[in-house]
């Protein structure tokens, strides 16, 4: 099998899926009069709006150059994600020609970027200028639907003097 006839049946798989959640969008998470952000915010109770710069959180418990003034505990953001039936089936396709599964990943890290953006929000409504120590963890809750959750600690910092 050559690479491009593979190119080809992951372009029809990803068209699939865009094609048929354009035209069936009430199977779809997200559209264009139900953005997910809104019903993410709805569902968690974070209004969007303010948070925590990116350059403001690390893995770490310190952040280089700033020493912590108030620890505010732990802030999270959750997301629960089903796969629709159409990703299922443009996913099933990418499989029979190996490689990246691009539908999967995609909609893996658009997951994480959700939960990420969640917790930075629920930690600026404490009132934090920086987060540490984050981690993501990702729990199957039933078959096709995985719950990704972004936690860390919600800090008050000001520089080093």
């Amino acid at each position: 099998m050559s690479r491009r006839y593979c190119e080809t049946w992951e372009q029809i798989a990803e068209a699939l899926v865009v094609l048929c959640q354009s035209r069936y969008s009430w199977l779809s998470d997200a559209g264009p009069d139900r953005p997910q952000k809104g019903l993410t915010a709805m569902a968690t109770g974070y209004s969007a709006g303010r948070m925590v710069a990116h350059n403001m959180v690390t893995t770490q418990f310190e952040l280089d150059g700033f020493h912590v003034t108030r620890p505010l505990g732990v802030v999270r953001g959750i997301v629960v994600r089903s796969r629709s039936i159409f990703g299922t089936i443009g996913a099933g396709l990418q499989t029979l020609v190996g490689g990246n599964i691009t539908l999967l990943t995609n909609l893996c890290e658009k997951t994480r970027q959700e939960a990420f953006d969640l917790m930075l929000q629920h930690a600026a409504e404490l009132g934090a200028n920086a987060v540490v120590g984050i981690r993501y963890d990702a729990t199957e809750i039933m078959q096709g639907v995985t719950e990704v959750l972004a936690y860390g600690t919600a800090v008050v910092v000001e520089p080093v003097k």
